[in-house]
C-alpha cells in the first residue's frame, strides 16, 4: 500500500481537474482496501475512492480526508462466468472478453474507467449496460464492517444508477462478476439504431463479436469519447448529462414546447409509463453546438454531451459551462438535465 500528503488529483481523473487530495492511498489487494477504509472510517475523516477517475468532477480546493485509489488486478474466466477485480481497466477488460470469443459487454468497448465503477453507474454504452450481465457484486460493506456479496437483484439496477450509487458512503465495490454468452463469434442482438445502421442490419440481429467491439471503438473515437491525451476533446468526463425520463405528464409538457418551435424530439420508451429523450438533442436545439464556449472549458468538438478541459480549466470553468447549459436548456424546454458524473466538493 503507498501512501502519499498533499497528492494531486487532477492527474488521477479524466478531466485532469481538481486540487490535492490531504491523504492519498494506493491499494493493489482487497485486503489493502479494506484496511484503508477501516482506518479513515476509525479516523472519522471524509474518504473518496477512486479508480479510473473517469464520471469524477473534483472541486479546485481537493479533498480534506482520505482518497484510496483502487488499484486491484484480477481478470478470471471459468468458461463464460467472468470475474474482475474492481481496479482492473474497463477498456481492456472488455477487449480480453472478446478475444476470447465471449458476448456480453462488447458494445461497452473504449469506456474509460475501472471495472469496479461499472455496476455502481450500471454503466451502458450503444444497446448495453452491464445491469444485463452482472451476476454479483462483491463488496465491503462499511456499516457492518464485513465483506458482502449481492447478487444482480440485491444491486437495484435502473438507468445509470444502482444501490451502491444510492448508498454512496455504505459500499465500496472489490469484485464484479458477469455472466457472459458463447455466441459463435456473433455479438449479443444489435440494440442500438446507430450501430444497426452501421452495420445494415435490423435491430436484434446479431453480428461479428470482433466487428462489434471494433465499431463502437471507431464510434466512440469519432465523438472523442476514446481517451487520447492529445486530444482536449478528451479531456472530459463522458456524457456530461443523463438522458431525461420523464413521465407522462412531462413528456407532454415538453412535446408542446417541442411542437410549438416544430421541433420532432427523440424518444424511448421507458419504464413506469415515462418517455427517455436525448439530452445531446436538448443541448443543440437549446443553442449549445458542438465546440460551444470561448473559455478553457467548452463542449467537445466532437459531441455536445462532452464537458471538455481545453488545457488550462478549473473544475469552476466547467460548473460554469455545465450551469449555463443545464440553465439553457431548461429555459428553452422546461426539461431539467442531471448531471451523470459524481461531484466531490462542488454541487451543480
Amino acid at each position: 500500500m503507498l501512501e502519499e500528503l498533499d497528492a494531486p488529483l487532477a492527474p488521477l481523473t479524466t478531466l485532469r481537474l481538481g486540487g490535492p487530495a490531504r491523504r492519498l492511498v494506493t491499494a493493489h489487494t482487497d485486503d489493502e482496501v479494506i484496511a484503508a477504509v477501516r482506518a479513515a472510517d476509525a479516523a472519522g475523516e471524509p474518504l473518496l475512492v477512486i479508480g479510473g477517475g473517469s464520471n469524477l468532477v473534483i472541486g479546485d480546493a481537493g479533498f480534506p480526508g482520505t482518497v484510496l485509489r483502487i488499484a486491484t488486478t484480477g481478470f478470471a474466466l471459468d468458461g463464460t462466468a467472468l470475474e474482475l477485480a474492481a481496479g482492473e481497466v474497463w477498456a481492456e477488460a472488455v477487449a480480453r472478453t472478446v478475444d476470447a470469443g465471449l458476448a456480453g459487454i462488447e458494445f461497452l468497448a473504449g469506456i474509460p474507467g475501472s471495472a469496479g465503477a461499472t455496476p455502481v453507474q450500471n454503466v451502458g454504452a450503444y444497446g448495453q449496460e452491464v445491469a444485463r450481465t452482472v451476476t454479483e457484486v462483491v463488496a465491503y460493506d462499511r456499516r457492518t464492517g464485513g465483506t458482502v456479496t449481492l447478487g444482480n437483484e440485491a444491486c437495484a439496477f435502473s438507468y445509470r444508477h444502482s444501490r451502491f450509487k444510492a448508498e454512496p458512503d455504505r459500499y465500496v465495490v472489490l469484485r464484479v462478476r458477469f455472466a457472459l454468452e458463447d455466441a459463435a463469434g456473433r455479438s449479443t442482438p444489435v440494440r442500438y439504431a446507430e450501430v444497426a445502421k452501421h452495420f445494415g442490419v435490423a435491430q436484434d440481429e446479431r453480428v461479428g463479436l470482433r466487428e462489434a467491439h471494433d465499431a463502437v471503438l471507431a464510434l466512440r473515437a469519432g465523438k472523442g469519447m476514446v481517451l487520447d491525451p492529445a486530444d482536449h476533446d478528451t479531456w472530459s468526463a463522458g456524457s456530461f448529462f443523463t438522458n431525461p425520463v420523464l413521465s407522462a405528464e412531462q413528456y407532454a409538457a415538453f412535446l408542446a414546447v417541442a411542437a410549438g418551435r416544430e421541433l420532432t424530439a427523440p424518444a424511448y420508451p421507458a419504464p413506469d409509463g415515462c418517455t427517455k429523450t436525448s439530452a445531446a438533442w436538448l443541448i443543440d436545439k437549446a443553442g449549445f453546438g458542438k465546440g460551444y464556449g470561448s473559455g478553457p472549458a467548452t463542449l467537445s468538438t466532437k459531441h455536445t454531451l462532452a464537458l471538455t478541459n481545453r488545457g488550462a480549466a478549473s473544475t469552476e470553468d466547467l460548473l460554469a459551462l455545465a450551469r449555463e447549459i443545464r440553465d439553457g436548456v431548461r429555459a428553452a424546454f422546461g426539461v431539467e438535465l442531471v448531471n451523470e458524473p459524481v461531484m466531490v466538493g462542488v454541487t451543480l
